[in-house]
């Protein structure tokens, strides 16, 4: 039969409410995967907040031109023609997934501004009612 730890104090068993006061894993993993952007109310510039999609946006727009530059070359070059034709639309599809990924990253993050907004308002008017 295996033996349980015994605490530091000398006791065979820690009492279940010595163990939940020392455990703190939980709030702090709550604590530490909230973003400070969220919870402060510092405005941010435009680049801040929509330069995320508009480098996905850009990059996904140079990979698709690259993709259409190479399935153009393989109809005006004769050798090594399979090369083009077969790595021309895999870069064109990745590139077309990265634009639409970034174009549709944009309105989801102006609809979260303003539930933000919505929010911000709100808590601002419940605290000025209810602080009395």
């Amino acid at each position: 039969m295996e033996m349980p730890p015994k605490s530091p104090d000398g006791s065979e068993r820690s009492p279940p409410s010595r163990e939940l006061i020392t455990s703190r894993t939980g709030s702090t993993l709550c604590m530490s995967s909230r973003s400070e952007s969220v919870w402060t109310s510092t405005s941010r510039s435009k680049w801040e907040i929509y330069h995320k999609p508009v480098i996905v946006l850009s990059v996904g727009a140079a990979i698709f031109l690259f993709g259409t530059v190479i399935i153009s070359l393989s109809c005006f070059l004769k050798d090594e023609k399979n090369i083009y034709k077969m790595s021309g639309p895999a870069f064109l599809s990745l590139g077309l997934m990265l634009l639409v990924c970034g174009l549709v990253w944009i309105p989801i993050i102006r609809k979260k501004q303003k539930q933000r907004q919505k929010s911000q308002f709100l808590q601002s008017l419940k605290s000025f009612f209810f602080n009395r």
